[in-house]
Order: structure tokens, then C-alpha cells, then sequence
């Protein structure tokens, strides 16, 4: 059935009971995928139905829709014609696993972090009544996304102005792990006051009983529809109706006639409103349902059993962050971790099975996190603030306004940083040098090894300002690195034999840059690696004591325009210092989804490549040496 929707219109034609075989189909094209490419798959099996019913009520693409984060956009792309497309998801050159404007124009917006569907649909919004246009915006926001401050923006912002607009949220009870906060605290209030939770698990088992268990059930849930409308409506909408929102709900998210019945309502009223849909992560498929955080983002995995395939596997880099200030918090009571929402993300699950109580989760709210570890910090804790490189964007203006203009001791731990791999653009780690090196005061380091990490973080402890560390999410553990530490900041160090081609590499790129030497080798070009793990400051005594004779490459896993080699040539120019010959790094363009090794290629950071650049380079000096 899947293969003749080619439109959401095909959708009109079809029964319940022929939609119930179609959702079924989505689910098992969605698992055979992502267990095969990897990818979002809970989030997307708990709104089969609530994307079916969208589609058929409204009319996208005339109406807009924006999910929030984009990570439950696949049943959207599968009925808006990229069924065919779909098997190359998440691949090199294949379809995103985000929302992207370039691909169809059924994405009228592109997301890919938490909490700016409102706000987005509600830009949407007001550009229509300008144009005097008619169509209908709807944001769908899962109630992770609200423990996020900029939805709380947007919301009173709309509720203010009355700029009619849909909310959609869909209320699974947690976003990638389970929610935290008031507001987390206020929908459960609204499940209990409608019954739902414990009429759910009780009556689910009535399908069991043979022959009447199912008509039973239909019967008494469709019961329970008429009465949660009816109590909820009246005691639990306070929250909505105060931000000037009109509020619908809790409706169940798998039964499709009473979410059409629910949308076609709101698509009537005047005024801004908030559909509180219910849904289950994970549904439809026992593996996910149970283990919904496992399959939030999920890597290929046998569908029978739900376990992984097995891959060689490298160390994470977040585990051994968290492994190391557990042992730390043994000898000093001041360490605090803080995450916003990713505790299994950054490895501090580790950490929180040692010391649970001094593990702060905010939600996500990374410009809190950030200022609340200033106030930690002028407080006398020493907090350490573990967050994704792309999420760590979010929080720039509280980097410099209250961290580092008061000199505080707080550690950001930038996970994920470099390109990140199949998640695509909006998730790949490319900005954080250029928002810290400009920063004065800041420490910046890029650690080549996991016991550089660790040695680092040993010596956050000895330091009073702000510091950053930034690391990929695993790394290999070539014994061609041969740090012993203990960490020395602003101390550089040639880990191979001294060469006066020397190779300025900053974190990932230490390695890749030991095979450039080996490939250099071949070619009859002796070079060698320089450990720059002290990215701010740099190592000035180091670098003056270079000359004329040495001929400098720089290699970051970053933009070039704010990185380390442009960092480094300012230097080096207002120095008598031989100028970098080239900085190897990202140019100006945003990167897509793929393989990493692929990306790299494309992004000229291949080992060959590099090895194949410094080489001519090398011999158009020599020709034009002996031209002179």
C-alpha cells in the first residue's frame, strides 16, 4: 500500500481500517531501514498516526508544518513522496533524516536542535497575514522540546498577540530520556487527572482475551475518550488558556478518527491553540517500546532482538570524561556535572551511577546550564558543563556575558566535536573554535588521546578561569601517541622524529596527521607531527624558536575562517615566524550527512589528499627555489 502514496492527497481515499494497514507498513519500512542505516527510530514509530491524521486534515504543502528538532520527519517524508528515496536515508548523497527545504516542498522549514518550532511557525504565521494569505501553520513540539526556554518565547509572544497558529504537542513523557521539570511535572498532572495512565495499562490486556477481547476494548477506550475530554477540559488547560492559547486535549495519538476529529476543531478557531496529543515512543514495535532511549538515536541493530550489530568499537571519549570526574569527585567535594537533556549523550550516565546527586540536568536549556555553572562557580563549586558542540552554540552570549567576563572557573566539555557523521549539518561540531578563541581569558584545548583528556581534567582543577575541551565522540588509541603526561597547558611537543616540515595538528587530526608523515615518507618528504593540544594559548616559546628553514602545516577538524591556523598565522606575521604554507580545514559550506571518512574526503582532510597537497606544495617551492 505504501508504494501508491505517492502524495499526502492519496491518503484521502483510504479507510481506517486500510490506514491501520498502512501504518503498519510505515513501521516495518522505518525499522528495516534504521536497522540498517542507523538513525532516529523511537520518536518516529510514536507518530505514525498523528502524521497520517495531519496529512489528511490539513493541506501541506499549501499548509506549513515544522517539527520541532525534525528527528520524527520520517513518516512525513515517507508519505510526501520519497518512499523511493527512503532506503538511502542518513547515507552519502542520499535523503537527510531531518526536515530539508532542498528535497521537498513539503519541508518548508529546516530543524535539527530542540525548541524552535514555535517559534518558527509562528514567523510562518505572521508572514501570511501580511501576504493576506490563508493557509494554516502548525508546529508539532514534543514536550521535551518545552524545557527549553525559547518555546516559552514564542509561546507568550503568540498567546500575546493572538496570531492564529496550531501547537501540536506531542507528549511522550520524555525526549531523548526522560523529561525533567515543572512543566514536565504539570502534563503529567493533566495524564492522571484524565485517567489515562492507568486505564491504558489495564485495559491494553483485554486484547488478549480470544474473540471479544478486541470489540471490548475498542468499546470501553472510546469511553474513556468521551470522559478524559471531559474532565480535562475543565481542570487541566489552566496553563494554555493563561498564555492566551485555546487548549484541546489529551487526545490519544494512535487512534486516528479522534485526532482528525480533534484537528479538524482547531482548524476552525480564530486564535492561537494547543493540541495535547498522547502518544508512545516506540510503539509498534516491542524492542523500542521497551527501550525507547536505546532507540532514540540508534545505530543498524538486528530487528528480531533489537541488539546492535557488532562493530569494531572505539572508546568514548564521553565515558572516559565522566569515568574521570567521578574518581575526581572522590578527593574533592566542589565538582558538579551539568547536562541539558543529554545524561546518556555525553557519557554521564557513568558519572551518575557514582554520584547521582551531584548531576544536574536542566533540560534543554543550554543558556541556563551556562549561566546557572557561573553561579555555581562564584558560589565556590567547580562545575563542569558536558554539551555536544553544535548544542554548545546555543549558549554563546552566556559563555562570554557570565562566565568569562567575570573570570569564573567553569569547564565546558564539547562533545561531538569535528563532523559529525550521517545527522548532517545542523550536528556537526565546526564553530566552537571561532566562538572561543576571540574570547579573552578563555583556556582552549584539544586533547589527541583519551589519557590527554584525562590528564587534562586533572589539571582544570589547578586553574581558576574558564576553560573549553573539546573532543570527538570516539577516537583511536594509536600507540604512535605516546602521552605519558602529565599535561603541561600551553606546552606543545613533536610526537614523532623532528622534521623541518612540521604538521601543526589540533585534537582528531593528530593522528590523521602520523599517517600524512607516513604517506610524506614515501614520497621523500621527512616530516613530523606537533601536538598542539593547547590550542589557546598558544606556545609562543615554541614557535619562536622556529625559522626560515621550517615549512608549516596546520590541520583542524574545523572552519578554517575563526580556527586554529588562522589563529596561528596572526602570529606568525606579527612575528619573524615562517608563515603556515596551508591550513588545512573546512571551507566556507555548510557540510551534509554521510560516512565521516567520506565527508572528510569531500571536505579535502583525507590523509591521501593531504599528503598529495603538501607534496606539490613542496615541490613548487623547490622548483621555484632553484628557478631563483
Amino acid at each position: 500500500m505504501l508504494e501508491n502514496i505517492h502524495s499526502p492527497r492519496d491518503l484521502d481515499k483510504l479507510s481506517y481500517d486500510q490506514l491501520d494497514q498502512l501504518a503498519r507498513e510505515i513501521r516495518e519500512v522505518m525499522v528495516t531501514t534504521v536497522s540498517e542505516n542507523g538513525g532516529h527510530l523511537a520518536s518516529n514509530l510514536g507518530v505514525v498516526e498523528l502524521t497520517l491524521a495531519l496529512h489528511r486534515v490539513f493541506h501541506m504543502p499549501e499548509d506549513k508544518i515544522v517539527f520541532d528538532v525534525g528527528h520524527q520527519s520520517y513518516v512525513h517524508k515517507l508519505i510526501t513522496g520519497r518512499y523511493e528515496q527512503f532506503s538511502t536515508l542518513r547515507t552519502y548523497g542520499g535523503i537527510s533524516g531531518f526536515p530539508k527545504r532542498c528535497e521537498s516542498e513539503y519541508d518548508c522549514f529546516e530543524t535539527g536542535h530542540a525548541s524552535t518550532a514555535i517559534s518558527a511557525a509562528l514567523g510562518l504565521a505572521r508572514a501570511r497575514d501580511f501576504r493576506k494569505e490563508k493557509y494554516q501553520v502548525l508546529a508539532v513540539v514534543g514536550d521535551g522540546a518545552l524545557t527549553g526556554g525559547m518555546c516559552y518565547e514564542a509561546l507568550n509572544d503568540a498567546g500575546n498577540s493572538q496570531t492564529r497558529m496550531i501547537v501540536i504537542l506531542n507528549d511522550n513523557e520524555m525526549s531523548i530520556a526522560p523529561n525533567v521539570g515543572a512543566l514536565s511535572n504539570y502534563l503529567t498532572q493533566l495524564r492522571i487527572s484524565c485517567g489515562w495512565q492507568s486505564a491504558k495499562s489495564r485495559i491494553r490486556h483485554l486484547r488478549r482475551i480470544p474473540l471479544i477481547g478486541r470489540p471490548l476494548y475498542r468499546m470501553i477506550h472510546g469511553t474513556k475518550q468521551l470522559l478524559r475530554t471531559a474532565v480535562v477540559r475543565d481542570t487541566g488547560n489552566g496553563f494554555f488558556e493563561a498564555l492566551g492559547f485555546e487548549y484541546f486535549g489529551p487526545i490519544n495519538g494512535h487512534d486516528l478518527a479522534s485526532m482528525e476529529k480533534a484537528f479538524k476543531q482547531a482548524a476552525k478557531t480564530r486564535v492561537p491553540c494547543v493540541l495535547h496529543v498522547l502518544t508512545k515512543k516506540g510503539y509498534g514495535y516491542h524492542q523500542a517500546e521497551d527501550r525507547p532511549e536505546a532507540f532514540h538515536g540508534t545505530p543498524p541493530f538486528y530487528i528480531e532482538t533489537g541488539d546492535r550489530i557488532a562493530v569494531p568499537k572505539k572508546p568514548s571519549w564521553g565515558h572516559v570524561m565522566a569515568d574521570t570526574l567521578a574518581r575526581m569527585c572522590e578527593t574533592d567535594a566542589r565538582i558538579v556535572a551539568l547536562t541539558a537533556a543529554m545524561k546518556l549523550g555525553t557519557g554521564l550516565d557513568h558519572f551518575a551511577e557514582r554520584y547521582p546527586g551531584r548531576l544536574i540536568d536542566v533540560g534543554i536549556a543550554e543558556e541556563h546550564a551556562a549561566t546557572m555553572a557561573a553561579g555555581l562557580a562564584a558560589g565556590g563549586m567547580r562545575p563542569y558543563f558536558a554539551v555536544y558542540s553544535s548544542f554548545y552554540q546555543r549558549c554563546y552570549d552566556q559563555m562570554i556575558h557570565d562566565v568569562a567576563m567575570q573570570h569564573l572557573p567553569v569547564v565546558f566539555l564539547l562533545d561531538r566535536s569535528g563532523i559529525g557523521g550521517e545527522d548532517g549539518q545542523t550536528h556537526h561540531g565546526l564553530f566552537d573554535f571561532a566562538a572561543t578563541l576571540p574570547v579573552p581569558g578563555m583556556t582552549v584545548l584539544a586533547p589527541s588521546c583519551s589519557r590527554e583528556l584525562v590528564s587534562m581534567l586533572e589539571w582544570t582543577l589547578k586553574q581558576d578561569g574558564p576553560c573549553v575541551i573539546r573532543y570527538a565522540k570516539s577516537g583511536d588509541e594509536l600507540s604512535k601517541i605516546d602521552f605519558s603526561g602529565p599535561f603541561t597547558p600551553g606546552k606543545w611537543e613533536i610526537i614523532n622524529e623532528k622534521a623541518d616540515t612540521m604538521l601543526f595538528a589540533v585534537g582528531s587530526m593528530v593522528p590523521r596527521a602520523l599517517k600524512v608523515c607516513d604517506l610524506l615518507a614515501e614520497k621523500g618528504i621527512p616530516a613530523c607531527v606537533v601536538n598542539c593540544s593547547t590550542v589557546k594559548p598558544l606556545d609562543t616559546a615554541f614557535l619562536d624558536s622556529l625559522d626560515g628553514n621550517h615549512s608549516i602545516f596546520t590541520l583542524e577538524e574545523h572552519m578554517l575562517t575563526g580556527g586554529f591556523g588562522l589563529y596561528l598565522t596572526k602570529y606568525c606575521m606579527e612575528h619573524p615566524i615562517p608563515v603556515p604554507r596551508k591550513c588545512f580545514g573546512v571551507e566556507d559550506g555548510f557540510i551534509q550527512h554521510g560516512n565521516h571518512e567520506l565527508l572528510m574526503k569531500d571536505a579535502g582532510l583525507d590523509e591521501e589528499q593531504i599528503a598529495e597537497t603538501i607534496a606539490r606544495i613542496m615541490k613548487e617551492e623547490q622548483l621555484t627555489w632553484l628557478t631563483r
